[in-house]
């Protein structure tokens, strides 16, 4: 690797097309499992990992391809779906060591999933956003620092596929091949910047984090759906959502190869009263979907025998602040909070090169400016604490409270 990076120093990137010790064998069995536990725990420092999912093809997000790297033990590739019952090998040698990841957020719930928890992590998408780089990708961020150029590959394909294709492999091998190499250079571009503690404390947060919590009506995500303008209709597309929802959970297919949204909207709008009305729309007429039209018909008949009592809102019940466009009609001394937060909250984006919802989530900085602190209390106390119960970290605190006290505390100021 020292050798390729060595060649980059002095002209363009050098593409990285092959991993430098090949493409190793996918560990399939407990045996083989094994081994390979036994080879990485003969390795050295940080672990760098990477997991394949089959996003937009299976509704479970669970991984289909592990990827594994350490100093001194090479590349592992495992399947984990033949060995699922077995990973407690793997997690005894795995899980007291730090990770290296890139978006650690987006593979961490599929491995603790199967047992596999760090110790510690390295983010280094995150480390790149706290470093105030434009462009956060591992492809851009392994250019800028290392001089090695990642090609496009099949991170959006079915990895549920098998046999994995040997291109898809070498893509995957590729994935963690610099990992290790980006986090010591990461490391020195936060140590230069003083952000290395800020970084080690977003790190935990992510590691420490837990699976989000379920989001309410779901069924409203939908493609589309605010055409619908009647709570009879909304109710159709809900009863279609649920019907398409357990049929995809069931098969474990992504839930827009099931139906898609489109063909919600379009049978909730138009109340097809028969199955031949129903295969008239788009989509319904197809040779999948007539198989399944008693369904979508019941469905459909359910929504409309439901009492006006049990028929979904026009809109989402909303808790927390309202739109920020309705603030300085509903709450006039909120609004000007918000207009002196954001103010204050972008120049010091702009002077730490760090963006601005990585100093504080948007969400809770509104929720912060609605609700306000008491003005014969001290403000920066109020102000700390109110961020601490939302899970903002210490170095966070410690560079918006003084200025958002002194911002709040203007215009909170009586007239005169």
């Amino acid at each position: 690797m020292s050798d390729v990076r060595a060649a980059s120093v002095e002209g363009d990137a050098v593409p990285l097309l092959a991993p430098t010790d090949g493409v190793p064998p996918v560990v399939q069995t407990a045996a083989d499992l094994r081994t390979a536990a036994e080879r990485l725990a003969q390795g050295e420092g940080p672990l760098a990992v990477d997991a394949e999912r089959a996003s937009g093809f299976r509704y479970s997000q669970r991984a289909y391809l592990i990827q594994l790297r350490r100093r001194g033990s090479g590349t592992v590739l495992i399947d984990p779906i033949p060995v699922t019952d077995d990973m407690a090998i793997l997690g005894a040698v795995l899980n007291p060591l730090e990770w290296v990841l890139h978006s650690a957020d987006q593979d961490l719930p599929c491995l603790a999933e199967l047992g596999l928890r760090p110790a510690a992590l390295f983010d280094t998408e995150l480390a790149g956003r706290l470093a105030g780089f434009e462009r956060v990708g591992l492809a851009p961020i392994v250019e800028r620092t290392l001089g090695l150029s990642l090609q496009k590959g099949h991170g959006a394909a079915d990895w549920s596929r098998r046999p994995l294709p040997a291109e898809w492999l070498n893509y995957a091998a590729l994935d963690v091949e610099v990992l290790l190499e980006l986090r010591e250079a990461m490391v020195t571009e936060l140590t230069k910047q003083n952000k290395i503690d800020w970084a080690t404390q977003e790190f935990e947060h992510v590691r420490t984090a837990g699976p989000s919590a379920p989001k309410p009506d779901r069924w409203r995500r939908v493609s589309h759906i605010h055409t619908l303008k009647q709570p009879r209709q909304l109710a159709a597309a809900r009863e279609l959502w649920l019907a398409r929802d357990e049929v995809a959970s069931t098969r474990d297919i992504a839930p827009s190869r099931v139906l898609p949204d489109s063909a919600i909207v379009a049978a909730a709008a138009a109340d097809p009263k028969s199955i031949d009305q129903l295969r008239q729309l788009p989509v319904f007429g197809g040779p999948r979907q007539r198989r399944s039209s008693s369904m979508w018909l019941a469905a459909l008949r359910r929504a409309r025998t439901l009492p006006e009592s049990e028929l979904p809102p026009l809109s989402q019940p909303h808790t927390g602040p309202p739109p920020t466009n309705r603030w300085s009609r509903r709450n006039p001394a909120a609004a000007q909070r918000l207009d002196a937060a954001r103010a204050v909250m972008a120049e010091l984006s702009e002077s730490l090169e760090i963006p601005v919802e990585n100093l504080l989530t948007p969400d809770l900085l509104r929720r912060l400016c609605w609700e306000g602190v008491a003005t014969e209390s001290d403000a920066a106390e109020q102000i700390d604490a109110f961020l601490a119960a939302g899970r903002a970290r210490r170095w966070q605190r410690e560079l918006v409270v003084p200025r958002l006290a002194v911002a709040f505390e203007t215009t909170d100021q009586p007239p005169t």
